[in-house]
Formats: structure tokens, C-alpha cells, sequence
């Protein structure tokens, strides 16, 4: 694995250091207009911002990169993304960072694309599978440790925003000095939604739901943390263990899913997720039972999407896999975007516990279609199922990462022509 790494060091170091600058950003802004009386509504229009931004650069992105190069675009957003965080230093308005959220999102969006083509250009087929755990694992751990700068605004409340920015500027360093030959992004294969609802409709549903629960999270998790009382440290530890907890149960449960019937562990991650927040609505104070709630549902519900991919990718040929895995993250990030809106207008009426109620329901929805798929379709022996991977949900450009071996692929497609 170590072979395989080392020649995209500095991709891998780049998307740490950015996820660990900007990660936090999202718990911070929520916790920043609680704390001034604002109220949920409002915070998940400034969450769904992002997620909106996010989804329009993953389909515009594209075309400032084939006109200028990955370097010159991967600078570009990196530093729009690191003015735009000092700029909520400037003043705190809701339509202000809502519009600074949407701009954050779509130079997101061109970052992913960025490194996602660089690192499909030096995967190899042999390496693949490597190169895509190390994407995940540079991600997630950003993303965690990036939570730790929540802590240092409570006496200069610019800092924690100078921080980002700081770390955003030095994520530009290693992509700007790499020696690694810039790609093509070539035509992605494109996958008609509707014929993908048709071929895999538990795989359709099942990632728009876990778009809907993890944006609702990200957007609001943090204003449900301040009113169960939590300090800001706490909370900055609430929202890691969460993400903890979803890289340690993603490649168990995957294992299990390659063993049985996919769609039964479908049904058994949204059920359990139901009940982990149905039990999560009832946690009165901060301690021991929080924590171990919190690390389960980020466990499980972590896991949702990568699950109905990979379940969709059973239904469909080796050839229209990547065409089928982009269409499951527009998916997925269309839930995002009306996820918090919906979980805010839930909050508003019940409180902060009115995250994990909203959540809770949408996860026991999808377990009942999960269920009545199951009910009324046929399995795909375990032996027939494609190993399950764990993709990350940022664009499409994330689905050309997919280990399979090409030469499977054409394999496939030469003894279906003969």
C-alpha cells in the first residue's frame, strides 16, 4: 500500500489539509448564530447554501479546470475558499454567510475535482483499491481534527477563522510544487437518473435518504449540541466522535454486506439508525450515553451511502458503473442541500432534539422501502455482488476512483458480446 501512496504524498496531504481547514467551518457558523438567538430556520438556510454551491461546482467546476489546468483552478478555489473565511470575521449576517456558504461550496466542489481526477490519472488498476482508502482516510481524519479549531475563538472570536484560512493558504504549497503531470478530465459517462431509479430503486432512495440525514447533521448538529447544554469544546469533541464512529464501522459493515444479502444490512443500518436517534431525542444532558449514541450513529449512518452505491452497482453492468456512482452523488447531494432546511423546520417546533427526530423518521422511512424492495424483489447471490468500497459522497468525479479492474470490465463485456 505504502508503493502506492508515495507517488500521491502531496494530493493526499492537500485534501487533509483543506478538510482539516474547513471542516469545522459548519459546526463553527452554527454555533456562532445559536449563541446570537438566530434561529433553526434560519441556520439551515445557511447550511443548505453550501450544499447547494457544492452540487452546482460539481456540474460547472469542470469546465474552469479544461480551460486553465488543475494547478492554476486548485489555486484559484483555494484561495477564493480562504478570503471567503476570513470574510465572516468581517460582519454576521445571515444572507452574507449564506452567500459566502454557497460560494465555499462550489470551490469545494472544484477542489474535489481537482484531486479526485489527479488521483483516478495515477491509480493503476492494482493500486486503486489503495489509493481510494487512503483518499478516505485523509479525508475523515481532516475532517476530525479540524473540529479541534473550534476551541480557540473564545477570547478572539476572528481566530478560529484566521486559522482556516491560514491552513486553506498552505493546503495550495503541496499541489503547487508537485511534480506529478497534470491530467485530462477526459467526458465523464453520463446515467440517466430515471433508468438508474428503474435499474436500482433501493440504491436511488437509499442515497438521496442518507444525503437528507448526514446534510441535516452536518448543518445542524452543532446547534443540537449548544442546546443540550454542551460547551464549545464539548461539542467540537460531540461533532468528531461522530465522524470518528463512521470510519470505524464503514469497512465492518461492509464486510458483512459482501457476505449476505446487501439489502438486508440496508434494512438493518437504516433501522438501527432509527432507533439509535430515536434514542438520541430522549438524551437530557451531556455525558457517557451521549457519546456512545453519538459514535453508533455516526458508525452507522456513515456507512448508508457507500452501502447503496455499492448495492447499485450490483444491478448494473461493469461498464456503467462510474456513469451509475456519479449519479448517486448528484443524489446524495440534493438530499444534502433540503436536509437541513427540513431538520430546522423540525427543530423549530421541537427543539433541539427535533434534529434526531427528523433524522429518525427518514431513517425508519427508508428502512420500510428498504424492506418492501427486499419483500418483493429477487436477491443477487452473495457470490454475484461486486466488493463492497467505501466512496467518498463529493462529486462525481469521486465515481472514477472505483477500484474494479478494468480489465473485468471488458471481460464482462466481451463474453456478453459472444
Amino acid at each position: 500500500m505504502l508503493q502506492a501512496v508515495l507517488p500521491i504524498r502531496t494530493l493526499l496531504l492537500a485534501i487533509f489539509m483543506m478538510m482539516a481547514g474547513t471542516g469545522f467551518l459548519a459546526t463553527l457558523l452554527s454555533v456562532r448564530m445559536e449563541r446570537d438567538g438566530i434561529s433553526s430556520l434560519l441556520i439551515g438556510l445557511v447550511a443548505t447554501a453550501y450544499f447547494l454551491g457544492l452540487t452546482i461546482g460539481s456540474l460547472r467546476a469542470a469546465s474552469v479546470i479544461q480551460r486553465v489546468g488543475h494547478i492554476r483552478s486548485f489555486a484559484s478555489f483555494v484561495s477564493i475558499y480562504s478570503a471567503s473565511t476570513l470574510a465572516y470575521a468581517i460582519h454576521q449576517d445571515v444572507m452574507f454567510w449564506s452567500m459566502l456558504r454557497f460560494v465555499d461550496g462550489f470551490c469545494m466542489a472544484g477542489v474535489f475535482i481537482c484531486l479526485e481526477s489527479w488521483l483516478n490519472e495515477k491509480a493503476e488498476v492494482s493500486t486503486r483499491g489503495a489509493i481510494l482508502a487512503s483518499y478516505m482516510v485523509a479525508t475523515f481524519s481532516g475532517q476530525a481534527i479540524g473540529q479541534l479549531l473550534l476551541t480557540t475563538g473564545e477570547h478572539l472570536p476572528s481566530l478560529p477563522f484566521m486559522l482556516a484560512a491560514i491552513v486553506l493558504s498552505l493546503a495550495v504549497v503541496p499541489v503547487a510544487l508537485t511534480r506529478i503531470s497534470q491530467p485530462g478530465l477526459g467526458d465523464q459517462p453520463s446515467f440517466s437518473l430515471r433508468r438508474l431509479y428503474d435499474i436500482s430503486p433501493l440504491g436511488v432512495t437509499g442515497a438521496m435518504a442518507a444525503g437528507v440525514m448526514l446534510g441535516a447533521f452536518y448543518g445542524l448538529g452543532a446547534v443540537y449540541a449548544a442546546k443540550l447544554g454542551l460547551t464549545l469544546t464539548a461539542t467540537a469533541f460531540f461533532m468528531t466522535v461522530v465522524i470518528s464512529g463512521g470510519v470505524l464501522l464503514q469497512w465492518p459493515l461492509g464486510w458483512l454486506s459482501d457476505r449476505y444479502d446487501r439489502r438486508l444490512v440496508i434494512v438493518g443500518c437504516f433501522a438501527a439508525t432509527f432507533v439509535v436517534c430515536m434514542a438520541l431525542t430522549f438524551v437530557a444532558s451531556p455525558g457517557l450515553t451521549l457519546l456512545i449514541l453519538a459514535m453508533a450513529f455516526g458508525g452507522i449512518a456513515f456507512a448508508l451511502y457507500p452501502l447503496c452505491v455499492s448495492h447499485a452497482n450490483d444491478q448494473v453492468e461493469l461498464d456503467e458503473r462510474v456513469g451509475a456512482s456519479g449519479g448517486l452523488v448528484l443524489v446524495y447531494s440534493v438530499g444534502a442541500a433540503i436536509g437541513p432546511l427540513f431538520a430546522a423546520a423540525t427543530m423549530t417546533v421541537f427543539g433541539g432534539p427535533g434534529l434526531f427526530l427528523f433524522i429518525g423518521v427518514c431513517a425508519g422511512g427508508a428502512a420500510l422501502f428498504a424492506y418492501w424492495r427486499h419483500w418483493i424483489g429477487s436477491p443477487i447471490p452473495t457470490e454475484a455482488q461486486q466488493p463492497f468500497q467505501s466512496f467518498p459522497n463529493t462529486t462525481p468525479m469521486s465515481a472514477t476512483l472505483d477500484p474494479t479492474p478494468e480489465s473485468e470490465a471488458e471481460d464482462s463485456a466481451d463474453a456478453a458480446a459472444s
